[in-house]
């Protein structure tokens, strides 16, 4: 498969770990899957909110992961699930 999904993984588990703000006990997951020439990874946790691509002060340190991911994926989006939501991003092979 010629997609590079190797940039992405680092950015989506340190973004992940930063903003782990769920109750204890509770996690999160990270899926690759690959299928029909496509990688799809999705970011599965019980927090509550909805992520968004916020405008961000250029020399601000933080803030960019979900900008990175937009940026590098064919398709990205973000799902319901009990508790909590999936963030996933696409790319085409």
């Amino acid at each position: 498969m010629g997609c590079d999904i190797a940039p992405v993984r680092p950015v989506a588990l340190r973004e992940r770990a930063r903003h782990q703000r769920v109750p204890p006990g509770r996690g999160y997951r990270l899926r690759l899957l690959r299928f029909e020439g496509v990688v799809r990874v999705e970011v599965h946790d019980s927090g509550a909110g909805r992520p968004r691509i916020a405008e961000r002060d250029p020399s601000a340190e933080r803030g960019r992961g979900l900008l990175l991911v937009a940026a590098l994926a064919d398709r990205w989006g973000v799902g319901v699930r009990t508790p909590g939501k999936v963030v996933w991003a696409e790319f085409d092979g």
